[in-house]
């Protein structure tokens, strides 16, 4: 019995053996036709295959405007409402009538805030290789508007021609009527609109990692690749960086939108990495692009706002210090620290915010 026992399980051990083998020789051919797939679509450019490129874009074209085509056709009541509104703000946009101020009103706003949104997405798209926009367009703004506002004793610049030119209202102003609150304020329709546009810019890695996990084809993006290298290893990680790319891929995964909101609230360069974790664990649009908005929009842009007005504020910086100072024991010894990290600040980009101030023409009348 016991050598029929023993004979039983060999085969069974072999057969065992015969199924890793197998699953591993299906691996890797699994492996190598995407890597073949790949190297076929990387050779699929202009340059090299003009005519099959150039069928294959037209057969993509069609397939796409076909795609449209039938989604407007099920949705023909909203767009024959948007048709509709288009017309109505044509007509009264080139109609002359008193209503001509209220529109030429809106107009300016909605490129002003066009404008905003641009430079927002500006500096969030391309996968963390966007451009410095808060830094050389928005800061600089704040910072003459907070200048200004304390020069002039006001935040009711005359408009036109703020915002193109800041200049000081006629009549007097109450002193000590400029606080923080007015000043932030004054400019949340600019910071807010500059967080809607970094929102929008984070939407195109979600994108790409939702259609790859779809579709199950693997993207050409290195980011795309390196995060699915970290899945694989996450076990194994040791470094620090590694680490905390794992730590914001399961904050993302598990604590679902408020951990979205949380990335996106502070100033984190690992944030494409979140778009494209709840890309590709399928996390639903508005819950990815709604807890961006409002970390970017809302949390973050108030942050940002509420620093560049401080670090402009001679007088409450000096508040600040000398409170530190009355802190027991450590407070003097706190005090020079803190006060030259404000300098530092505000001396970076000197030549940014000084090009910002005349352009903008920040003197009293």
């Amino acid at each position: 019995m016991e050598a029929n026992g023993a004979s039983c399980e060999q085969p069974q051990k072999r057969t065992g053996a015969r199924d890793k083998q197998n699953g591993k020789s299906a691996d890797l051919s699994i492996r190598e036709r995407r890597q073949k797939d790949k190297e076929e679509r990387l050779s699929l450019v202009l340059w090299r295959r003009p005519a099959t490129t150039l069928h294959y874009f037209l057969l993509e074209t069609i397939i796409k405007l076909k795609e449209w085509t039938l989604k407007l056709w099920q949705r023909r009541g909203a767009v024959f409402l948007f048709l509709l509104l288009c017309c109505v703000f044509s007509i009264a946009y080139y109609t002359e009538g008193r209503h001509q101020q209220y529109v030429q009103y809106l107009e300016v706003k909605f490129l002003w805030c066009a404008y905003w949104v641009g430079l927002g997405i500006l500096s969030s798209v391309g996968l963390g290789t966007g451009l410095h926009t808060f830094l050389l367009y928005l800061g600089p703004h704040i910072a003459s508007v907070t200048l200004a506002a304390y020069e002039c004793g006001s935040t009711d610049f005359p408009e036109p021609p703020y915002p193109d030119q800041i200049v000081c209202p006629e009549g007097e102003t109450v002193e000590g009527s400029i606080s923080l609150f007015s000043i932030m304020s004054k400019v949340r329709l600019e910071a807010f609109m500059w967080g809607a546009g970094t929102a929008i810019g984070e939407l195109p890695p979600y994108f790409m990692a939702r259609a790859a996990r779809q579709s199950g084809a693997d993207p050409d993006d290195d980011d795309y690749e390196e995060f699915e290298e970290m899945l694989e290893k996450a076990e194994g990680a040791q470094d620090f960086v590694t680490r905390a790319k794992l730590g914001v891929q399961h904050m993302v995964q598990k604590v679902g939108f408020f951990g979205i909101m949380a990335c996106a609230s502070i100033p984190n360069p690992l944030f494409d990495l979140a778009g494209i974790t709840c890309g590709h664990f399928l996390v639903p649009f508005w819950t990815f692009f709604g807890a961006t908005l409002i970390g970017k929009a809302i949390i973050k842009m108030h942050i940002q706002k509420l620093f560049v007005i401080i670090t402009f504020s001679i007088h409450i910086v000096e508040q600040m210090v000398s409170l530190i100072g009355s802190v027991p024991k450590v407070g003097p010894s706190l005090q020079k620290p803190f006060s030259q990290y404000l300098e530092a600040q505000r001396s970076k980009l000197p030549q940014h915010f000084c090009c910002t101030l005349l352009y903008c023409g920040v003197y009293p009348n």
